[in-house]
């Protein structure tokens, strides 16, 4: 049952809230977290974590076993067809996660789910936010549950609701930006791939970009920009993207396909975190390209810090007026993904055969000079922007809470 009352409320119960739960439960904070969806997703999206992900949910107690799970990659390489233009080594990153762990959202939210498991709280499925609202007094949200409409007020309402956010919308701030022109395609294949499964294999051709990339099971997620697709692309949907731009000295083969979807990408960024009681993380504050595999990464490391943050507040151990910590940390970190992720898209997008050929002389210029190649690896791996991931010390003493309970459940 949905209670009246209580601190911390999260509305969306993706990677972003399923993290943002456990910082809470960590801190002994007292919430709720309602999904509109009666279960979790079973297609994989988001496919990649990188260093200083990981290194963030250390702090959650989940990074360990998403590196079991995962598959790691010390390399990511940038091609015109068969030609090599950047090739960026991860080997060397001064991180214990030298490499870039491929694993399907869906196995990274099943993780996240288990160590909720072995903290305490209830994740309340089937539930959805129709509208919030706040005064002097707390902020108070109007769900549907089995056709009974309630309120729950809290302290604090957090949105990590996606793109078209109720909670970003209630506070009134801004989502500005604006939408890439044609569509993207996202598919999980079986494949015979010439180039093999050591890599992460961004191919630039006349025809368009295309993301090759090796998945645990065997599988390889395919990402690629076209003009049109249908609702769910087929094998020889995808099989035509691959002849015509992926390696020519040798056919890859699809196999079988195990889903596929379409897409249109969005570059926009919240022009605020947080708009007095309430907050917006991951989707709700930042969309972009999925080239560089940033998204949920940066939506992840909002909700540690947001997590973390709330819970020093709440207990004690920082005053209120700290929480603006939160968008100075994280709005300038989405900032500089918006920027690379916009980049590399407007790279992979150009299709003026002049522009074409100063591009592959560009990056085979970038491919000779390590001092380079090792800052944009560092710009993939998060670890340029490790300082907007951590919190200062806090600025007062007070006691950190923690939950000893090990029961977890999940009402649909």
């Amino acid at each position: 049952m949905l209670p009246d009352t209580t601190e911390v409320m999260i509305i969306g119960a993706g990677p972003t809230g399923l993290a943002l739960a456990i910082a809470l439960h960590q801190a002994g904070i007292d919430h709720v977290l309602v999904e509109r969806l009666a279960m979790g997703l079973h297609t994989s999206r988001a496919g990649v974590v990188h260093a200083q992900t990981l290194a963030s949910l250390e702090r959650l107690g989940v990074a360990g076993r998403l590196v079991e799970l995962g598959l790691k990659l010390e390399n990511f390489a940038i091609r015109d067809r068969d030609r090599m233009l950047l090739k960026l080594g991860f080997g060397n990153l001064p991180l214990p996660y030298p490499y870039v762990l491929m694993i399907p959202q869906n196995l990274t939210e099943e993780v996240l789910a288990d160590r909720i498991a072995k903290l305490c709280g209830v994740v309340h499925r089937g539930v959805e936010a129709k509208s919030v609202t706040q005064d002097a007094d707390g902020a108070h949200v109007t769900v549907v549950q089995d056709g009974r409409e309630t309120t729950i007020s809290a302290r604090y309402v957090v949105g990590a609701d996606g793109m078209h956010s109720v909670v970003r919308q209630a506070a009134g701030i801004g989502f500005d930006g604006e939408a890439y022109d044609g569509v993207f395609v996202l598919a999980d294949v079986r494949l015979d791939w010439p180039l093999g499964a050591t890599e992460v294999s961004l191919l630039f051709s006349p025809a368009g970009l295309v993301v090759v990339a090796p998945l645990p099971d065997g599988s390889y997620r395919i990402v690629a920009t076209v003009d049109e697709a249908p609702d769910k692309p087929a094998i020889a949907d995808i099989q035509a993207l691959l002849d015509a731009r992926g390696p020519s000295g040798g056919r890859a083969r699809v196999l079988d396909l195990t889903w596929s979807s379409r897409f249109r990408v969005h570059h926009r960024i919240a022009k605020s975190y947080r708009h007095e009681r309430l907050f917006v993380m991951g989707d709700a504050a930042h969309v972009h390209s999925p080239a560089g595999g940033q998204g949920m990464n940066t939506g992840l490391i909002d909700a540690v810090v947001l997590g973390e943050l709330l819970g020093d507040v709440i207990n004690g151990v920082r005053p209120e007026s700290e929480l603006n910590l939160y968008e100075g940390l994280r709005r300038p970190a989405a900032q500089e993904v918006i920027e690379l992720a916009g980049r590399l898209t407007s790279m992979a997008l150009t299709r003026a055969p002049l522009l074409r050929v100063l591009r592959n002389v560009a990056l085979g210029l970038v491919n000779r000079i390590p001092a380079i190649k090792r800052g944009i690896t560092l710009k993939l791996s998060g670890l340029s922007r490790a300082k907007m991931a951590t919190l200062p010390a806090p600025s007062q003493p007070g006691v950190r809470k923690q939950c000893n309970k090990n029961e977890f459940k999940i009402v649909a």
